[in-house]
């Protein structure tokens, strides 16, 4: 009977993945029933069963199902006499029972309506926009630093440990229900992550646990990006699943907020997206805008390079190039490059809205 239901569930794996691929052609029913339905009522659900707990209850079920694949590869493969069939029916049923429940409990959120159709915006811009917008954020970033730190010289240095951090993304996403409604964060389920360490070598700064639907912050990070990255946690819980749209509401939260040190790391945010790909597109003019930022919000940038840098291995590249992977066959074709999009958000927004200075 056992082997019988792993076969069922095993056969079922290639019926989701087609049934996964046709719904990706009908966004719109996805955004009403999915994103805007069940997954709504999912998510609050997961939030109110471990958002109490003080530790990550995602972290410690990676590691037990760690340790459940390894006692598996011990029993079923490292032996002498391997049923090839019964071992293939038990990963077809593993992979089958994930598959599942990544795209009920969250995964189905790729496939919703893109974010520029919500904010009734434009996904494509000039150069010239890009330049104006760049030049916008330029100045509030001066300004927001001068305010902070009188020192033009000195890096600003935010004085809020994680958890007050996180207890601030909170009314932080309150503010944003005059532009953007469906963006309620209650109730929280933000944590630093257990495995900071190992993130750190990876090249994480955070990730969802789409089981848990629990926000994982790397704690190791600097305090200066932890109001951007928690908010892009978030973001993701709120089902925002593509990389571009997260950064640009974690940037839209951070800079609307009434908390300067929450402006400057959001305004310094986005104006990282735009330098770069401005810099892609004109060296020259990239630099002509880098070279009229105040000298401490460029120590700002450089500490940011300096941390991932000391933490730099040979085995990060291979974790990039996975999670590229993982991109790609969730609706984000060009993978980790996809980050640049959210440049046509911040641009499309930002031109037609003023980046106030609090």
């Amino acid at each position: 009977m056992l082997n019988k239901t792993k076969r069922i569930i095993t056969f079922l794996l290639p019926v989701q993945i087609i049934l996964i691929q046709l719904l990706s052609f009908f966004p719109e029913f996805v955004e009403r029933f999915y994103s805007n339905g069940i997954f709504i009522y999912t998510s609050i659900l997961l939030r109110y069963a471990f958002g109490w707990i003080p530790f990550s209850f995602g972290d410690i079920l990676y590691c037990i199902l760690i340790i459940i694949l390894i006692r598996f590869l011990i029993k079923k493969v490292f032996t002498k006499h391997i049923i090839l069939k019964e071992v293939l029916f038990d990963i077809g049923a593993t992979l089958s029972i994930v598959y599942a429940c990544f795209h009920l409990f969250w995964g189905l959120n790729y496939y919703r309506l893109p974010l520029h159709e919500l904010l009734k915006i434009e996904d494509q811009y000039t150069e010239e926009e890009l330049i104006k917008v760049s030049e916008k954020l330029v100045t509030e970033a001066n300004l927001l630093h001068k305010s902070l730190e009188p020192n033009d010289s000195l890096p600003v240095h935010i004085p809020y440990t994680k958890k007050e951090v996180f207890d601030k993304t909170v009314p932080a996403y309150e503010e944003l229900n005059h532009i953007f409604p469906t963006l309620k964060y209650y109730p929280k389920s933000i944590k630093t992550s257990l495995i900071s360490t190992p993130l750190t070598y990876m090249g994480f700064s955070g990730y969802l646990n789409p089981i848990t639907n629990e926000a994982q912050v790397n704690r190791l990070i600097l305090n200066y990006k932890a109001p951007t990255t928690s908010c892009h946690e978030e973001a993701h819980q709120l089902g925002f699943a593509k990389e571009n749209e997260a950064n640009f509401i974690a940037a839209l939260v951070t800079i609307n907020y009434e908390d300067i040190y929450f402006n400057y790391s959001g305004v310094t945010f986005a104006l990282k997206f735009c330098l770069n790909d401005l810099y892609r597109r004109d060296e020259q003019k990239a630099i002509c805008l880098i070279e009229k930022l105040r000298p401490g919000i460029r120590k700002n940038y450089y500490e940011v390079n300096e941390f991932w840098e000391s933490y730099k291995n040979p085995l990060e590249p291979i974790f990039k190039s996975t999670y590229d992977t993982y991109l790609k066959a969730n609706d984000q074709p060009n993978g980790i490059a996809t980050y640049s999009y959210v440049v046509a958000l911040i641009v499309n927004y930002y031109k037609t809205h003023p980046v106030k200075h609090r």
